[in-house]
Formats: C-alpha cells, sequence, structure tokens
C-alpha cells in the first residue's frame, strides 16, 4: 500500500458520519488505520470494566483448580494467583501505546519488527495463538450450553452441540463485528453483572471451604518451587496473552497519561483474576473438582446453579469478542485486504470449525491445550520487545507513519525486516524453551533445576535486554556515519 492508497476501513472516511466512527449502534468503520485526533474520545478509567468483564470467567476458576492439582496448599496458591496476576502490569503499560499511535498493537509492532518481519509476529502471537483460544473457550462454553439445555430434558447429541456452539458464536461475532463502541458501552454494566453473580457464587464456595487443607503429600523443597514456578506461568499466561491491549485503548485521546492507561487496564485484570481464581482453588480443597462444572454445583443451591451457568457463558463470549476483534485486526496486519467487520467474520468461521472438528469429530483440544501452555515461550519475547521499544522511543509512536506499509515507509527498515527486534524476539524464545517446564516439554536448563520454570522472567528479561543493546548499538553507529 502507497503512502497515498487509502486505509482498508468498513465504509467511507469516518469523518463523514454523523455519529462517532466507533459508535455501539453501527459497525465500526476503522481497522488498522490510524484514528485522528477529532475522533478520540474517552477517558482511561474506562478502560477498568472492559477488561473486567472478560476476567470475570470460568478459565480463571480452572486455573484455580489445577494449582490444587499440582500439589499446592490454599495459601501457596494464593501466592501464585497474586504473582501471577501481577504480570497484568505489563499488559497495563503496553495498552498505553494505542493512544500515543492511534493504531492497534498489531500496527505498532511494525516500530519492533519492520513491516515483513511484523507479519510473521502478528500471524503467530496475534492470529493463530488467538484462534486456538477462541476454539477452547467455545468448546468449554458449548459443553455447559449442553448441560444448561439437559436440565431443561434437552437430549445432548450431535445436533444440540453443533447448534449450541454457533448460537455461542454468533453471540460473539455480533460483538466483534460491531467492534470497539459496542465493547467499550457493552462491557461497563457486563462486567457488573457478572461481578455480583461470581460474587454471589463466592459466599456459597468460601461458606463451604476447608481453609485449612492440606494435600496428601505436601511439596517441599525444589519440588514445591517448582510446582510455584509453574502455577505462576500458567497464571501470568492469560495476561501475557494480551499482546493487543493497545487494540481497547487506541480511541483515547493522545494526552491521556500512560499511567492512567496502566493502571485502569491492570485493574481491571488484576482484581477480578486474583478473585476468580482463588474460588476456584477454594472450591477445590474441599470438593473433586476434576469436573469443575460439576464440582462447583456442589456448593450452589438449586436455583442459583442455572444462573452461574448462564453467567459461565455470557463471560466466554465476553471474552471471545475481544480476542475475535483483535485476530480481526492481526488478519489485516498481515496483508489481507479486507474490511475488519469481514476479517473478524473470517476468525469466527475458523474458530467454530475448529470447535465443532473437536468436539464432533476428534477430540485434539487436549493436545492444542498443552501445546498453548509453551504459548508463553512466544508471548513473553514479544511483551518484552514490546516495552523494551516503548522505553526506547519514550513511548512516543507516529500513527500516521506506522499505517503506511510500503517499501517506502518508515518502517520498513532493511529488507522488511528490523533486524533489533527479529533477533531479539527469537533469542527470547530460545532461552524461555530452554527454561520451560510443562507436561509436553521440560527444557535442558529446567530438567537439571528441578523442573523449574523460569520461562516467563527469562523470556520477559533475555528480548528487554537485547532489544535495548542492539537498537542503542544501531544509533551509535548511524551517529558516527
Amino acid at each position: 500500500m502507497s503512502p497515498t492508497t487509502p486505509p482498508v476501513t468498513d465504509s467511507t472516511p469516518a469523518l463523514t458520519h454523523p455519529v462517532p466512527t466507533d459508535s455501539a449502534v453501527r459497525v465500526e468503520t476503522h481497522g488498522i488505520d490510524y484514528i485522528p485526533d477529532a475522533e478520540r474520545h474517552g477517558r482511561a478509567r474506562d478502560l477498568f470494566a472492559v477488561w473486567a468483564a472478560p476476567n470475570v470467567n470460568f478459565l480463571a476458576v480452572v486455573i484455580g483448580v489445577t494449582l490444587m492439582l499440582l500439589g499446592l496448599t490454599l495459601w501457596q496458591a494464593l501466592i501464585v494467583i497474586v504473582i501471577g496476576n501481577l504480570f497484568s502490569i505489563i499488559t497495563g503499560i503496553v495498552a498505553a501505546s494505542g493512544p500515543a499511535a492511534g493504531t492497534p498493537s498489531e500496527v505498532i509492532t511494525r516500530a519492533m519488527y519492520g513491516i515483513t518481519g511484523n507479519r510473521f509476529n502478528v500471524a503467530i502471537a496475534g492470529w493463530l495463538i488467538s484462534v486456538c483460544y477462541l476454539a477452547i473457550n467455545w468448546a468449554a462454553a458449548t459443553t455447559v450450553a449442553v448441560g444448561l439445555l439437559g436440565r431443561l430434558g434437552v437430549p445432548s447429541n450431535g445436533w444440540t452441540i453443533a447448534i449450541s456452539a454457533i448460537v455461542i458464536a454468533a453471540a460473539t461475532m455480533v460483538i466483534s463485528v460491531y467492534g470497539h463502541g459496542l465493547i467499550m458501552r457493552l462491557y461497563q454494566p457486563l462486567a457488573i453483572l457478572l461481578a455480583v453473580i461470581f460474587a454471589v457464587m463466592a459466599v456459597f464456595v468460601v461458606g463451604g471451604a476447608r481453609w485449612s487443607y492440606t494435600p496428601a503429600e505436601p511439596l517441599h523443597g525444589l519440588g514445591l518451587v517448582a510446582m510455584m514456578a509453574a502455577g505462576v506461568a500458567l497464571v501470568a499466561s492469560g495476561p501475557l496473552s494480551y499482546t493487543n491491549s493497545a487494540d481497547f485503548a487506541r480511541y483515547l485521546p493522545a494526552s491521556t497519561r500512560v499511567r492512567d492507561v496502566a493502571l485502569w487496564t491492570t485493574l481491571g485484570m488484576v482484581i477480578p483474576g486474583v478473585l476468580a481464581t482463588f474460588v476456584g482453588a477454594l472450591a477445590a480443597s474441599a470438593v473433586d473438582m476434576s469436573d469443575p462444572e460439576a464440582g462447583l454445583e456442589k456448593f450452589l443451591p438449586g436455583w442459583f446453579a442455572p444462573i452461574f451457568l448462564i453467567s459461565v457463558i455470557v463471560g466466554t463470549i465476553a471474552n471471545n469478542a475481544m480476542t475475535a476483534y483483535s485476530s480481526g485486526l492481526a488478519l489485516q496486519a498481515i496483508g489481507i485486504r479486507l474490511p475488519r467487520s469481514r476479517t473478524v467474520l473470517l476468525d469466527g468461521t475458523v474458530g467454530v470449525l475448529m470447535t465443532l472438528f473437536a468436539l464432533l469429530v476428534w477430540n485434539f483440544l487436549d493436545s492444542v491445550s498443552s501445546a498453548l501452555q509453551l504459548a508463553v515461550t512466544i508471548l513473553a519475547p514479544v511483551m518484552g520487545v514490546y516495552l523494551a521499544d516503548m522505553l526506547w522511543r519514550r513511548n512516543r509512536y507516529d500513527g500516521s507513519a506506522l499505517a503506511d506499509d510500503s517499501r517506502g515507509s518508515r518502517f520498513w527498515f532493511t529488507g522488511g525486516v528490523h533486524v533489533a527486534g527479529a533477533v531479539a524476539v527469537l533469542a527470547g524464545i530460545g532461552a524461555a524453551l530452554l527454561c520451560s517446564a510443562t507436561l509436553v516439554y521440560v527444557g535442558p536448563v529446567a530438567a537439571p533445576l528441578g523442573g523449574i520454570d523460569l520461562s516467563v522472567p527469562v523470556g520477559l528479561i533475555v528480548p528487554f535486554v537485547l532489544y535495548l543493546a542492539l537498537v542503542r548499538s544501531s544509533a551509535r553507529s548511524q551517529a558516527s556515519l
């Protein structure tokens, strides 16, 4: 696309519309193109509900259960939950690049990897992982929906599963297609509603929890450290997966302060993340949670169980709507010349097919879930480079220049690749893999350490330091010419 080629949008230029381009009642007109200052609006604190709604979810409860299955006590699990959720601070800082650039994360990262290099980055870290998350979450929500229908006497069969999955996906796609405006306005009341339902559930769970719980074989020494490190990596994989957090802050005025964006994004993730995950750990202290849905129902009165199950489905829709929205932007950033609304539908179609295939043909979701445990070895380095670039540029991004993906672009670098970014992220991924310890893979560094997983800190620090060293060396070389 040449500098004079108009960007791919869903309609005519935004400024011709009598209503905001991200209105809740019409399809958002912007895709990955630059948001002009005249169309910026909102306040940083609006981001709290945007992040709280999708993070008040059943997946957090399941993660809390998993921590207990690792052999941790309640208090050890709580320490892991708090530490893991504090990685949301990184997500909050990254979100602050949105108002500075006026473009989504998928475009901002062109400054780190170059036009061509960024396409590879977005294809893997932005699109592939997102679609896998769509399928996993939809499959889980479909299972809950089929169970809920079973209470009404509807038999569980292929048709019930397929229709439930399609209806849940369709509701998700409506939100994603309408886009930023609907997300910003819908998630405010949604966050409150889900919080109330989860709070009521938490009261029942807390009342039945065994606060003095200890595992049959308590962990000690390296075994305890290894399990806690694995737990931190598991919990941290959630906030670190939001390498696209700028997508939802890019409409804020450019003058919005970094600390405000970081604060409200972080709080919106940490508060529900800690509480919902700890509820899962509390439940696992008292009953068998190998089937989390059935386990939680043991705490709940009959009248409340259906309400909770419906909230699980709604929470999944809210979570996946944000994922599908960003994955649609990712397809545009890769180079697919379609309006955002159509790329979102394309992602949704792929996600639905994966979900139906998993539920009706071949249950490969266990394999996909195991692979996603290793996703943090990619996501952490991507975040490390992102943070380093924001520090290097002092969060000053030229959105108009970033939107230009031609060979003459300022961010074309060498053959379309920014060598510093490519080297740093690849080195970070390699280092994280060496230090990773999951059920499917134990790295050569983690193995002699007793299986202690250091993939998250190593995956963040190595590319962060290396990127800064490379760009500073390059700047000195150019200055001496």
